[in-house]
């Protein structure tokens, strides 16, 4: 199904890589240049809240006046919903820094679980990381303690993290792998919510309708495809060409609305003008709202 009207806000900044509404409908945002911004829930009357001095990417609401943030450089910090100073929570994890803190989400008992996406590539690198294929992405648990340990390992560009309604398990995106694995929460098996995805798969979350929602950034790409079957002294050399010889995502974009079965209830796909790279998605009270990584505006349609 294509998508429907779309109405695109001005976020003020650039990259607004994820997206979350408060019980108000106020709309938030993390940018480029570390800076939180909150809009009305019109669209209009931007704000700063805080700002990170990082790469704030997933958002997640945090108890009832805390944001959470994943932030690719800074680690994984809270800021009053009210605004003020971000305060860390973590920067490492069983011995090993963050070097690319991505999503999250957040239990009802405060537990909660993120992604570092990958062992060896940041932000600033991540289309290196899809490349070389590392599997050195980890899905990671924090406690209402502070204590933090492993739930996964291995993954191919681990991205975005949503909970069952019931949280009986969790759900991380691969990137790499074009699918979203998940993890019961009773005995740590895992295994495939849905796979082989037609685009790449980036932030997800779980909507106000039930529905586990799937961005998929852009379709795969052959290229690609071709690129990750060659030696690794090819690849490297193909990393090393500027950003417009490497294989580029398409402009068509997409979210899937899934259920907790692996079943697909909604699919919107297609162009949208004026917006591309859809890699964040918010379902709430029937609309939803998408992040970009590389225009400055959020889009929203109704589902």
């Amino acid at each position: 199904m294509r998508f429907g009207e779309v109405t695109l806000i001005e976020v003020g900044g650039h990259g607004p890589e994820d997206v979350v509404l408060d019980g108000e409908g106020r709309i938030y945002t993390g940018v480029d240049d570390g800076r939180i911004l909150r809009h009305t829930a019109d669209g209009r009357g931007a704000e700063t809240i805080a700002d990170t001095g990082g790469r704030p990417l997933g958002l997640e609401l945090y108890g009832d006046d805390e944001l959470l943030i994943c932030d690719a450089r800074a680690g994984l910090l809270v800021v009053p919903l009210a605004g003020g100073t971000p305060r860390t929570l973590a920067t490492s994890a069983l011995g090993l820094d963050f070097v690319f803190c991505n999503n999250a989400a957040v239990a009802l008992d405060g537990t909660i679980y993120f992604t570092d996406s990958s062992r060896r590539f940041g932000i600033d690198n991540w289309r290196d990381d899809l490349i070389e294929q590392t599997g050195g992405g980890r899905l990671l648990r924090r406690t209402p303690d502070g204590a933090i340990d492993l739930v996964l390992d291995g993954l191919q560009f681990a991205n975005g993290v949503a909970l069952a309604p019931d949280e009986s398990f969790v759900a991380v995106a691969e990137t790499g792998a074009c699918r979203v694995t998940r993890v019961r929460l009773s005995d740590g098996h895992a295994d495939v919510l849905i796979d082989d995805l037609p685009g790449f798969p980036d932030n997800i979350s779980t909507g106000t309708d039930g529905l586990i929602w799937i961005t998929q950034a852009s379709p795969r790409v052959a290229a690609l495809d071709v690129v990750r079957r060659l030696p690794a002294p090819v690849r490297a050399g193909i990393r090393a060409l500027p950003t417009w010889l490497q294989p580029r995502p398409g402009r068509e974009v997409g979210v899937l609305g899934v259920a907790a079965d692996g079943k697909v209830h909604r699919e919107l796909r297609g162009e949208i003008d004026g917006f591309h790279m859809l890699v964040g998605v918010r379902e709430w009270r029937g609309q939803l709202y998408f992040g970009s990584l590389e225009d400055s505006k959020i889009a929203v349609t109704r589902v």
